[in-house]
């Protein structure tokens, strides 16, 4: 390639670009033409630059003999191929929480992994170096996980509070508790890991008791863990009692599950100032109130309200769907005894009030039978529910907070399904609390990829958001010119386009 100077007839030059790698002399571009000594030498210094911005270029006939040498071009000058989807997303939320306030890139590469690559902490470490490309030792993270331990537990609760306080329009006067059983992967029980009743139906296996304060909409805010063994009812007022003397917080309004809840906690609660709603046991009620609540005759979606004493009341409603459903769970647990009687399966120890096994009694020489008339008298109570309250808020706000605990078991289902928190394999106790840490921190971003998903429109879920952000790739390339690398998205579906869009990425 050279600059040619070409003069026509009326005395104008045009300065050309000549390609002659064909062995002919062939005009290959225009620079400009003119009648004027300077411009001319402008336009030759164009020209200079302009063949040095295609020898730069590398030049490449498409077709059918040169498509591999194009294809191999392309290979060889890949540099890297780096999943970037999950920090993109994932890691923008859990800058905007406030978890990048910790300055441990090993925290945020753990919390990130437990949201798209729940696995042991081997499995992560595996992960994490084929995915981002940082060789980390599991032996690191171990050593981390006793860091974590002591350092940051109680800073990433405080960062979770704060945001949700921040969502919330700084009103959290809702919390709601309730506890669920994480089991281990191992058989001789310690201090910490004692074999207990079993929410997962582990029984066999050593466990621990994991206590969860939401607020309303289920976002975290405070956690604890307890023996395998402990009744959950005796968790927790210390966890309540913490999360309020940590933040200050008057006039808290606890909501509840009647299975949490005896006579001693609900003079706790009292005695403590708090206010709470929590599912009535009204079968256990005294026999006068039960009278009242069976002489009401509710409607579909009526509710009344039946002072118990001068602090509580019990609000009683009454939904035909209620009763439906709970009229064949009734009808799923007699037939189901049934059948372990015709198989000779149900003994004297079995007589208890565990579940439908209230329904069996003894006859003759110790023949396990179903009180029929029991299971019968039973069909009144379908589609009543109460809840107790010693508030002063409308029966119907009641009832509609109450239902608000949903939040709280979705908040233990996706932890135990999606981040797979269970079964943990740790042994020591400060190991299993940052293992809970980092898995709480995962949670709270999770909430809030819902949060904003939902407030976007979305039409997704956070867990289709996250399958989504797992196929996102940067490709890395060097061109065999220079030394440039140039980063480029891998986007091959109208979906990773779709959700980068959302969030302005």
């Amino acid at each position: 390639m050279f600059i040619r100077k070409k003069k026509n007839k009326s005395g104008v030059i045009s300065v050309q670009l000549i390609d002659k790698s064909s062995g002919k002399y062939v005009v290959h571009e225009t620079i400009g033409s003119s009648s004027d000594e300077k411009e001319v030498a402008a336009l030759f210094d164009k020209g200079k630059l302009r063949i040095k911005e295609i020898a730069r270029q590398q030049v490449i006939n498409f077709d059918v003999a040169n498509e591999k040498e194009l294809v191999d071009l392309f290979f060889n000058g890949i540099k890297s191929l780096r999943l970037l989807g999950p920090e993109l997303l994932l890691g923008k939320i859990f800058d905007e929480i406030g978890f990048g306030e910790i300055k441990d890139r090993l925290f945020r590469h753990l919390v990130l992994a437990r949201l798209c690559y729940p696995a042991s902490k081997l499995k992560t470490t595996d992960y994490i170096f084929k995915y981002q490309g940082l060789n980390i030792d599991v032996e690191s993270v171990y050593r981390y996980l006793d860091k974590l331990h002591s350092s940051q537990k109680k800073r990433v609760q405080q960062i979770s509070y704060e945001h949700t306080l921040k969502i919330l329009n700084n009103q959290i006067g809702l919390i709601f508790y309730d506890v669920t059983t994480l089991y281990f992967e191992a058989e001789q029980e310690d201090e910490m890991r004692k074999a207990g009743f079993s929410k997962d139906g582990k029984h066999q296996h050593p466990q621990i008791v994991l206590g969860l304060l939401t607020s309303a909409g289920g976002y975290p805010l405070a956690y604890d863990i307890f023996e395998g063994n402990k009744f959950e009812g005796h968790t927790m007022l210390p966890v309540i009692n913490g999360f309020k003397e940590c933040y200050k917080i008057e006039n808290l309004v606890v909501v509840a599950d009647a299975g949490l809840m005896s006579a001693a906690n609900i003079e706790e609660l009292q005695t403590n100032q708090y206010q709470y709603i929590i599912g009535a046991r009204i079968k256990n009620e005294t026999r006068q109130v039960q009278e009242q609540i069976l002489a009401l005759g509710l409607k579909n979606g009526e509710s009344t309200v039946i002072q118990k004493t001068e602090q509580s009341k019990i609000i009683i409603s009454y939904s035909q769907a209620r009763a439906r459903k709970d009229a064949a769970n009734r009808k799923r647990g007699l037939e189901k005894l049934e059948k372990s009687i015709e198989q000779g399966k149900l003994t004297k120890k079995n007589i208890n009030n565990r579940g439908y096994n209230k329904y069996l009694k003894l006859e003759g020489q110790m023949n396990v039978t179903i009180d029929k008339q029991k299971y019968e008298a039973d069909a009144k109570w379908d589609g009543l529910k109460g809840y107790m309250t010693n508030t002063q808020l409308s029966k119907d706000l009641v009832i509609e907070n109450y239902m608000q605990l949903w939040q709280i078991e979705k908040a233990f289902r996706i932890p135990k399904t999606d981040l797979r928190i269970r079964p943990i394999y740790h042994r020591l106790r400060h190991r299993i609390e940052a293992h809970i840490c980092i898995c709480f921190c995962a949670y709270k971003i999770y909430k809030e990829l819902e949060r904003q998903l939902q407030l976007k429109k979305a039409g997704i879920s956070p867990e289709k958001a996250i399958d989504i952000v797992k196929t996102i790739y940067q490709i890395t390339i060097q061109t065999p010119l220079s030394n440039t690398e140039y980063k480029r998205l891998f986007l091959d579906k109208n979906e990773q386009t779709y959700l980068l869009s959302l969030f302005n990425l």
